[in-house]
């Protein structure tokens, strides 16, 4: 009996490692098409940002991105990057604690609010945004006779800004929080814990590393947003233009150097993104392993 037991054991195995491997021409054609399909839409147009960044020296370079109207444009996208990543990070925090600790009624539709960002284009969004505070907008009026300008100044940058951005947060931590599940939370307010206390000493330990992850990508969003963004702003240089709009301008003057020089900082941005990314994914893992071992030894 014991021998009939190995040897299907045997055979599953057998089976299973038959399932999932393939013929070395096979591996090796599929890994050659991803490494190309990474360097033709990741690494070289990187080297041509960069390339053609000091394309006319490093002098160039640094004038590019210091002069008045880059300087302001870096200033701006990091008001609207200061402003928007705090906000989503409460949002997300709110929405995913009530999401993935309480029921209610309607909880589907507000994660299907939460989602609808990345449903919608960016520039509808900015219009929805005009058609509200704009002019002629719904409380154009009001704000007209009030002096309170939104559209085509860094309120209406900051509104959208926050639009775009605010479901990645909340997107990290929701699943997150719904597999933990609210044992640990139960159990501190039965020891005699406040709400706060158990925020700060439970539930925020055990997802900080989700909570910063979101933060990573809704900064690098926020940061690079363009389309709600060009809407709002109205493109007015040294007042409402950011670093994206700012580099669209160089190149529509034909200022070819500059405009690749102020996209390198992008690109810097995005190479920090995921540097940190995967900092933050290895931390995580390395945690969750020392508390499997933890476990295991107990």
């Amino acid at each position: 009996m014991a021998g009939a037991v190995s040897s299907l054991n045997s055979r599953k195995t057998g089976t299973a490692h038959a399932a999932t491997s393939e013929a070395t021409w096979v591996r090796v054609s599929l890994i050659s098409v991803a490494l190309t399909f990474l360097a033709l839409f990741l690494f070289l147009p990187l080297v041509i940002v960069f390339s053609e960044a000091f394309a006319k020296g490093a002098q160039v370079y640094f004038a590019s991105i210091t002069e008045p109207a880059a300087a302001h444009a870096i200033k701006l996208t990091l008001i609207a990057a200061g402003i928007a990543v705090p906000c989503n990070v409460i949002f997300g925090l709110a929405a995913a604690w009530a999401i993935a600790k309480f029921d209610f009624r309607g909880k589907q539709f507000v994660i299907t609010l939460i989602d609808l960002p990345f449903a919608v284009s960016p520039v509808i969004a900015g219009l929805i945004y005009m058609l509200l505070f704009g002019r002629q907008g719904f409380f154009g009026p009001w704000l007209g006779d009030h002096d309170i300008q939104i559209m085509f100044a860094v309120p209406g940058i900051v509104l959208a800004t926050v639009f775009i951005t605010f479901p990645f947060v909340a997107r990290e931590l929701i699943p997150l929080m719904q597999e933990q599940g609210k044992e640990q939370e139960e159990a501190a307010i039965t020891l005699g814990a406040s709400g706060w206390k158990m925020f700060w000493r439970v539930t925020l330990p055990s997802v900080k590393w989700a909570l910063l992850y979101g933060m990573i990508l809704c900064n690098a969003r926020a940061m690079g947003e363009f389309g709600a963004v060009s809407v709002v702003s109205g493109k007015i240089r040294e007042q409402t233009n950011t670093l994206p709009l700012h580099i669209e301008i160089l190149y529509n003057e034909y200022q070819f150097a500059a405009a690749f020089a102020v996209a390198s900082l992008l690109a810097l941005l995005a190479l920090v993104t995921l540097v940190l990314k995967s900092l933050l994914e290895w931390k995580a893992a390395r945690e969750r392993e020392l508390a499997v071992r933890a476990a295991s030894a107990q």
